[in-house]
C-alpha cells in the first residue's frame, strides 16, 4: 500500500542549505628565477661584439686598408679590452655583484667600461683629466653615479700619473674595489690577440705593413704577437704622439687623448715592433681631415696619427713582389667627440701657437 501525506497534514516548506563562501585559493607564485650569475651576464654580454670591417683607401702606391674599429658597440678599440678584462676577472673571482670598478681614462675605455658595467650591474668610477673631449665627459656624468676628473698636471706636463694616483686613493678607501688596470692587465693583451687581430686574420690572406697606435700599450703587444704569427713576415710600426716618453721622446704638453702617454706602460714590452714613427698633432688634425674628406672616414685622433704616420712611412716601404705593398692601419675611434677640438679649425690653429 502507497502512503501519501493526508491532505491536512501542515506542510513544511523546503529550505536550501545557505551557501558556503569558500575563499578562492590562488595557485602558489612560481619561485622567481634567480639572476644570471656575475660570470654568465659577461658571457652573455659577448654577443654583443662582432668583427669590425677594413675597408679600402685609394692612396697611390699603396694597397691600404683601414680597419675601423670605431663600429664596436660602444665606438671604440678599447670595448674589446674592457670586455674582456671583466670577463676573465668574473672567471677568476677577482669580481663580484658588490664590486665597485674604478679606472683612469682618457675616454675611450672609460666609456666602454661605463656601458658595460651598466650593462651587468657593477658600479664603476671613471677618474678623468681636463684633455677628455666634452662628448666623453657628458657621457660618463649620466652613465655613472660618480666621475672623478683631476686638475693637476704631472711633472710630464701630462695628466696621466695624476690620475693613477687618484684611482690608488678611492681603491683604498672604496670597498670591493677593483682596479682593471689597463696599462699592465695581459687580460688587455689576450683582448687584441685573441678580437682584434683575431679579426685581421681572417679577413688577410697577407700583410706587409700595419701602423697602430700605442697609448697604453695593450693593442700592439696583443696585435703584433698574434699577426706575426698569422704573417712572419710583415712589419708592426709603432705610431706615437709628440710630447709621449713611451719611445724616448722628450715630455711635453699633448692636447689630443688615445695616443702617447706620460708613462712608458709595461705592455709595451711585450710588442713585437719594428720601428716607430713619432707624429706631430698638427700632422694628426690634418690627418683626420683628409680621412674625412678625401675618403668618407669620419675618425677620430690617434685615427688622423696612424693615418699620419702611414704617409710620412710611404717612401720607406718595399714593394711585395713587384706590387704595391698592403697596408693597414687602425681607426680605433670615430670623430665624434671631436668635433670642437680636432675638427674646429679655431682650436686646430692654436696647436700651431707656440706654449697653447
Amino acid at each position: 500500500m502507497h502512503w501519501s501525506p493526508s491532505p491536512l497534514a501542515p506542510t513544511i516548506p523546503r529550505t536550501d542549505p545557505p551557501p558556503v563562501h569558500r575563499e578562492r585559493r590562488r595557485a602558489p607564485r612560481a619561485p622567481r628565477a634567480p639572476l644570471p650569475s656575475l660570470v654568465a651576464r659577461l658571457a652573455q654580454l659577448g654577443n654583443i661584439l662582432r668583427p669590425t670591417p677594413h675597408v679600402p683607401l685609394a692612396v697611390e702606391g699603396l694597397q691600404l686598408f683601414a680597419k675601423l674599429e670605431y663600429v664596436n658597440p660602444v665606438g671604440s678599440i678599447k670595448d674589446r679590452p674592457a670586455f674582456w678584462i671583466l670577463k676573465r676577472a668574473a672567471e677568476r673571482g677577482e669580481i663580484c655583484d658588490e664590486t665597485t670598478v674604478i679606472e683612469s681614462s682618457s675616454g675611450n675605455f672609460a666609456s666602454a667600461l661605463a656601458a658595460f658595467t651598466r650593462l651587468v650591474g657593477l658600479r664603476f668610477i671613471p677618474v678623468i683629466d681636463p684633455n677628455i673631449s666634452a662628448t666623453y665627459e657628458s657621457f660618463l656624468r649620466r652613465t655613472c653615479d660618480t666621475v672623478v676628473k683631476v686638475e693637476e698636471r704631472d711633472n710630464t706636463g701630462g695628466f696621466l700619473k695624476t690620475r693613477l694616483q687618484m684611482v690608488q686613493q678611492l681603491c683604498a678607501s672604496t670597498p670591493h674595489a677593483y682596479w682593471p688596470n689597463q696599462y699592465a692587465n695581459p687580460d688587455a693583451v689576450d683582448a687584441h690577440y685573441h678580437l682584434t687581430a683575431g679579426d685581421i686574420c681572417a679577413g688577410f690572406d697577407s700583410l706587409d705593413y700595419v701602423f697602430i697606435g700605442v697609448s697604453t700599450g695593450g693593442t700592439i703587444a696583443g696585435m703584433s704577437r698574434r699577426l706575426k704569427e698569422r704573417y712572419p713576415k710583415v712589419r708592426i710600426i709603432a705610431v706615437d704622439t709628440e710630447g709621449s716618453v713611451i719611445f724616448g721622446d722628450a715630455p711635453g704638453k699633448r692636447h689630443i687623448p688615445g695616443v702617447g702617454s706620460s708613462i712608458v706602460p709595461p705592455l709595451v714590452s711585450e710588442a713585437l715592433i719594428d720601428d716607430v714613427v713619432l707624429i706631430p698633432e698638427r700632422e694628426t688634425v690634418a690627418a683626420c681631415r683628409e680621412l674625412l674628406v678625401t675618403h668618407g672616414l669620419f675618425a677620430g685622433g690617434s685615427s688622423g696619427t696612424a693615418f699620419a704616420a702611414v704617409k710620412r712611412y710611404t717612401p720607406r716601404m718595399a714593394r711585395s713582389k713587384g706590387s704595391a705593398p698592403t697596408v693597414l692601419f687602425v681607426c680605433a675611434d670615430r670623430g665624434t667627440p671631436y668635433l670642437d677640438t680636432v675638427f674646429d679649425p679655431t682650436w686646430a690653429n692654436r696647436l700651431l701657437t707656440p706654449d697653447s
